[in-house]
């Protein structure tokens, strides 16, 4: 068995599980066995059912490190995670017991990474080039923030209105990475998220795509949270 804690990516919407690519050699490099699932993003349910999926494969403990949507996502697993022993938040949402992803999109003027989101008749929430390139991955080079906008992931905009339970991070240890030059998920929210569930906090000069743009960053933060658990014997 691994001694080490294995590692779980999960990703947001706009993104796919590719978008983890630098961290994931990074820490594959450390010797860390490492998996970033594909999220069908058509509900909140749906996106926790496949996470649950991808812990079955993995002996001893995990670190589950999600980006933007994906916490929570990773934050749905609730009281039910006997296998996940901390959990990064990497520029996410960091829900609590009775919150929805709309209501708190709801709260401000939209972000210039959301200004001009659109919805297909198919009920996915989509960005434009423009905010992609220029908001949601501003410190990405422009000829891969335009690969990344080219393969981005809608997300079902049912999910906003879907209710947080029982948050895994009231009895799991936390990290958050924040991104001071977020443009899709204001700074100061990540910051609150992070200090109502007491995480370990760092802070870097990043767009809402640390792990494009700072792998080394936030490979270290999950290394960090891997380190500070309990490990398989």
């Amino acid at each position: 068995m691994n001694a080490r804690p294995n590692i779980v990516l999960v990703h947001g919407a706009g993104a796919d599980g590719s978008s983890w690519s630098g961290v994931i050699e990074r820490l594959q490099a450390d010797g860390y066995h490492v998996t970033a699932p594909q999220f069908p993003l058509t509900s909140l349910a749906d996106d926790v059912a496949r996470l649950r999926q991808g812990l079955e494969f993995h002996d001893g403990p995990e670190i589950d490190a999600g980006h933007s949507y994906g916490g929570p996502v990773m934050t749905a697993l609730g009281l039910d995670a006997p296998t996940v022993a901390g959990l990064v938040y990497i520029a996410a949402f960091g829900l609590d017991q009775g919150e929805s992803l709309g209501v708190l999109l709801s709260q401000g003027p939209p972000p210039p990474a959301l200004a001009h989101l659109f919805t297909d008749p198919q009920g996915l929430a989509w960005l434009s080039e423009d905010d992609f390139v220029s908001h949601f991955a501003a410190d990405v080079d422009p000829v891969r923030a335009r690969v990344m906008y080219a393969v981005q992931q809608p997300l079902a905009t049912s999910a906003l209105a879907e209710v947080m339970g029982v948050p895994a991070w009231k009895t799991l240890p936390s990290w958050y990475l924040v991104a001071a030059d977020d443009e899709a998920l204001p700074p100061d929210a990540e910051r609150m998220f992070a200090s109502r569930m007491g995480a370990t906090t760092v802070e870097i000069p990043s767009s809402h795509v640390a792990m494009v743009s700072h792998p080394g960053e936030v490979a270290q933060l999950i290394k960090t949270a891997a380190e500070a658990v309990p490990t398989a014997t």
